[in-house]
């Protein structure tokens, strides 16, 4: 049954859904599970204190996102699987505004990372 992201545990629930797609993908698995290694949990967290913030208004996250990717060997194909899988768990698992606002914030993200990646490599 679809449901409304209203909840800590709605957000762990994305988050979780989505990295297990992630982990186990033919084309982001290998650069997620060696850039993470054995410290998925601490990633999770910190995911979820992310989307929390970002669609919960929680004010859980702290950090700078891009500094983590800027060196990673990924391109627009990897970012439109990013995009791919994200969109595939809300559709499995939500429904509603949220939801919606969710799609949205990952695209802007995965527009900004490409456009910041490209620039620093280019520099």
């Amino acid at each position: 049954m679809l449901k409304e992201i209203e909840t800590k545990e709605d957000i762990e629930l994305m988050v979780d859904t989505f990295y297990a797609k992630v982990r186990e993908d033919a084309l982001l698995g290998e650069i997620f599970n060696n850039v993470i290694q054995d410290n998925w949990p601490e990633h999770l967290g910190k995911m979820y204190r992310f989307w929390q913030t970002v669609l919960l208004h929680e004010s859980s996250y702290r950090g700078n996102p891009l500094a983590h990717h800027i060196n990673l060997p990924i391109s627009k194909e990897h970012f439109n699987r990013w995009l791919e899988l994200f969109y595939i768990t809300l559709n499995e698992n939500f429904t509603g505004h949220k939801a919606g606002e969710a799609k949205m914030r990952a695209a802007r993200i995965a527009e900004i990372f490409q456009a910041r990646i490209y620039q620093y490599n280019q520099e």
